[in-house]
């Protein structure tokens, strides 16, 4: 096999550090938060979340603003409904009175009509 290295333990955990110690030094610049491009980001980052969280609350005032709609047209709904009741049931009276009235015409006619047939002269 080309390239087969004979390693013992110690040098292949040796190789292993210096790996890993090369991939942090690569690192390292992007981890300083003194970094302009850090700072950057991170403000950028901070801005979308502010515009996110702005976002969220105008949601939620708009919902609040359709709930508060819409309950102030049920009860107004409700207040119409409750007062066209109020008038059919004033109405319902009203034609109740004026039958009460009109049959009792009506019987009193009749009354008069039957006293002035039940008088006959006197013999």
């Amino acid at each position: 096999m080309k390239g087969f290295k004979h390693q013992n333990f110690a040098d292949r955990l040796s190789a292993s550090n210096s790996a890993r110690q090369a991939a942090l030094e690569r690192l390292k610049p992007k981890l300083d938060p003194n970094d302009p491009r850090a700072v950057e980001r991170r403000a950028e980052r901070l801005a979308i979340a502010a515009a996110r969280e702005a976002r969220a609350i105008a949601r939620e005032e708009a919902r609040i603003a359709e709930l508060k709609r819409q309950e102030e047209e049920r009860i107004a709904r409700e207040a119409a409904e409750a007062a066209e009741r109020e008038a059919q049931r004033l109405r319902e009276i009203e034609e109740q009175e004026n039958l009460r009235k009109a049959q009792k015409a009506a019987r009193d006619a009749r009354y008069a009509a039957r006293k002035a047939r039940g008088k006959k002269p006197a013999r």
